[in-house]
């Protein structure tokens, strides 16, 4: 399957920020100008997470991804393979509101 990279990550896929936490849970996605709906998250770090889209989205498009009792926070997708996406959260979360995060999360 083919994967898409936006254009500064050409020369290689830039370093991670921090770790991935490998999770499985659900959380709401919004795209422009549509309703939010379900989806299944596949890993998470303060700076983004991948997204299982129910179509496939486009490079740099902008999204609005929401966990369980917190704000949307609005991300832009840098890599597309099928309809799995890396999106990266405009601002950051912060690390003790993340850590509770994973904790609800992860069985």
């Amino acid at each position: 399957m083919e994967t898409e990279i936006a254009k500064s990550d050409m020369d290689g896929q830039r370093p991670r920020k921090s770790e991935r936490v490998p999770l499985k849970a659900e959380v709401q996605l919004r795209r422009t100008g549509n309703h939010s709906y379900m989806v299944d998250v596949q890993d998470v770090s303060p700076e983004g997470c991948k997204v299982e889209f129910v179509e496939r989205p486009r490079l740099d498009e902008t999204v609005w991804v929401k966990f369980d009792r917190m704000d949307a926070i609005e991300s832009h997708v840098v890599w597309v393979e099928g309809f799995s996406a890396g999106v990266e959260f405009l601002r950051p979360i912060y690390p003790a509101v993340f850590q509770m995060l994973v904790e609800r999360l992860q069985p």
